[in-house]
């Protein structure tokens, strides 16, 4: 704050936003330079400096932010769907490959959850089964371990 004002400086108010939404949850890097860039532009702040200072603090961390996201979309999604959300994020090839490691020990009870809360049964048609190996891919699960999975359920159709 410069002396007589009770504006912050831009660059103040640029953390404090930045701090708020770290608050909330963990953001990757490029999502939260998306989310500060016009208050950056418009104050004149260098958001990479920032960041980077962010990052050396501890209080920014891209492995942290996967970690969650991971955790988070692994429960109902499949390892596509996880890597997709972590691209769209901004994660690099390696984050993403190191993420979906993490994912890949609970993928099949995964699958087997979605399965569950959605149809709960074996398809009774070839239609039925066409409606749910789309359901579950578009949940993001390969569909070599969608096949696999219905196959290897004791009644399913063959």
């Amino acid at each position: 704050m410069s002396p007589g004002s009770t504006e912050p400086t831009p660059e103040a108010a640029l953390r404090t936003r930045a701090l708020r939404l770290l608050a909330r949850r963990e953001h990757s890097r490029a999502e939260l330079r998306r989310k500060l860039a016009p208050q950056a532009e418009e104050g004149g702040v260098d958001v990479d400096a920032l960041l980077d200072d962010f990052t050396s603090r501890g209080w920014l961390s891209e492995e942290r932010f996967v970690e969650q996201a991971v955790r988070a979309k692994a429960r109902r999604y499949g390892p596509l769907k996880i890597a997709q959300h972590l691209r769209e994020k901004g994660i690099d090839e390696a984050g993403i490959e190191k993420g979906l490691a993490q994912a890949r020990a609970g993928e099949g009870e995964a699958l087997a959850s979605a399965w569950r809360a959605r149809f709960g049964r074996l398809p009774a048609d070839e239609a039925d089964k066409a409606r749910q190996v789309r359901f579950l891919q578009q949940r993001g699960f390969p569909l070599e371990e969608v096949l696999r999975f219905l196959k290897s359920r004791p009644d399913a159709m063959r």
